[in-house]
């Protein structure tokens, strides 16, 4: 990192502290970039560039090592983790009692008995103490770089110096990059809907990777993208996510908040009543992951989402805002009396959100939940997901979402049912390589 382009503390969090980087906002302990380069140039980019974001580094990377590993996590997760190979990653879903989503998050399999989770409330710890298993667990602090879009590809084989068109989806590889003496693995995942991939190693040896791999991009367009536009790709890709688009189930268990929810704040905003946690909370049927599902195992509210699978009631669609009533809401601000509740460009409310809950309405009845709504400065579309009752969910159809906070002034905007992803870009797992140009110097004649 050059002198001149970062402040003297050298680095804010996992990331250098660019002098031209207006905001930092603390987020899970860590200060992250709350807007790196602009909130249009950070949305776009994974449609037609690539980002690079630190916004999942703060939460620990938990490792479960021993006999009853695999047992263990299986008897948490609706996922099957008994034919999962050594080497590849898993999003475990792992529901409460009550077949609430406690907790979710990717997942790797090093050995026959090793297992990490990353970015992940530390939910197995807790229930490991009732569980009498063989199972060790450690806390390693990690960072987390996403690196997603069309031209993360080639961004990425700029960095590391080396051809990596085979790695499959899913897949982990070992990486160095020159210079930096640290044990890093490159993996293909992420949130934006499209090719993405994670860069992951030990917290101090992020703020170096991060300015390897910005600088490696910056003259093909790679953004940095802040906690202000992460959501949208979110809500763009069809990606529910815990603490953004819905609340773990974890807050209603008071021996796991008095045990590791020290200094966690959640703001429980929107037209439903903020006590109304269930309105919060969601089960994988109704984020559209009841496939992950299989019971072939034992696992903890098994019986809930086995029936809620036999017999769905809610599902996830995508709301299309209509906007005539968007701008209705804007024009509020500008009359005498009492406003409308603002929306905030792109997310609104700000992220982080889980805990946001607008009423959603059909014929003056409930028919479903939104979560916070983002402005798609791609479609030119403010969207939110919402739970919706299945006779509902068909796309097309017209609903009324409430929006305002509950007791205050509401304006009722119209909003159509959509397809669920909503963006229309060629997804990370079928995505064809070929199209990306290469990231490595052309052979010397």
């Amino acid at each position: 990192m050059s002198d001149n382009d970062v402040l003297p503390i050298g680095s804010i969090g996992a990331v250098p502290a660019y002098r031209d980087v207006p905001t930092y906002r603390m987020f899970f302990g860590n200060l992250h970039v709350w807007e790196g380069d602009g909130w249009k140039a950070e949305s776009m980019s994974w449609k037609t560039g690539a980002y690079v974001a630190a916004n999942l580094t703060g939460p620990a990377e938990l490792t479960y090592r021993g006999r009853d590993a695999q047992a263990f996590l299986s008897s948490l997760s609706i996922n099957n983790v008994r034919e999962w190979p050594v080497g590849t990653s898993k999003h475990l879903v792992m529901p409460d009692e009550n077949g609430l989503i406690a907790n979710h998050g990717l997942a790797i399999r090093d050995s026959e008995d090793s297992f990490r989770q990353l970015a992940s409330l530390p939910w197995g710890v807790h229930r490991l103490g009732s569980a009498g298993m063989d199972v060790e667990t450690s806390v390693r602090e990690i960072f987390i770089l996403q690196v997603a879009g069309p031209a993360s590809l080639q961004v990425l084989e700029r960095t590391l110096g080396r051809d990596l068109r085979d790695l499959k989806f899913l897949g982990i590889r070992k990486v160095e990059i020159a210079g930096v003496e640290a044990e890093l693995e490159l993996s293909r995942i992420g949130m934006a809907g499209t090719l993405a991939y994670e860069v992951r190693g030990p917290f101090d040896a992020g703020p170096v990777v991060y300015d390897a791999v910005y600088r490696a991009g910056k003259d093909i367009g790679l953004k940095r993208l802040g906690w202000r536009t992460y959501a949208v790709n979110h809500t763009e890709g069809g990606f529910p996510q815990a603490n953004c688009t819905f609340l773990p189930s974890v807050l209603s268990d008071e021996a796991f908040m008095a045990a590791y929810g020290a200094g966690r704040s959640t703001t429980m905003s929107g037209s439903v009543d903020p006590t109304d946690l269930r309105a919060r909370y969601r089960t994988p049927a109704e984020v559209n992951w009841d496939w992950m599902a299989k019971f072939d195992h034992d696992f903890l509210g098994r019986a809930a989402v086995e029936a809620e699978k036999a017999s769905p009631r809610r599902k996830t669609v995508i709301l299309r805002w209509n906007a005539e009533d968007i701008l209705d809401v804007f024009a509020s601000h500008f009359r005498p009396g009492e406003e409308y509740k603002y929306i905030e460009f792109p997310c609104a409310p700000q992220q982080i959100a889980g805990g946001h809950a607008d009423l959603v309405t059909k014929d003056d009845e409930q028919v479903g939940v939104a979560s916070a709504a983002v402005y798609s400065y791609y479609y030119r579309e403010m969207l939110s997901q919402c739970v919706i009752d299945i006779d509902q969910a068909h796309i097309g159809n017209k609903v009324v979402l409430h929006w305002g906070d509950h007791g205050g002034r509401i304006k009722e905007i119209r909003a159509t049912v959509e397809r669920f992803p909503y963006l229309e870009l060629p997804s990370n797992r079928d995505y064809d390589l070929s199209t990306v140009p290469s990231g490595l110097p052309a052979p010397a004649r």
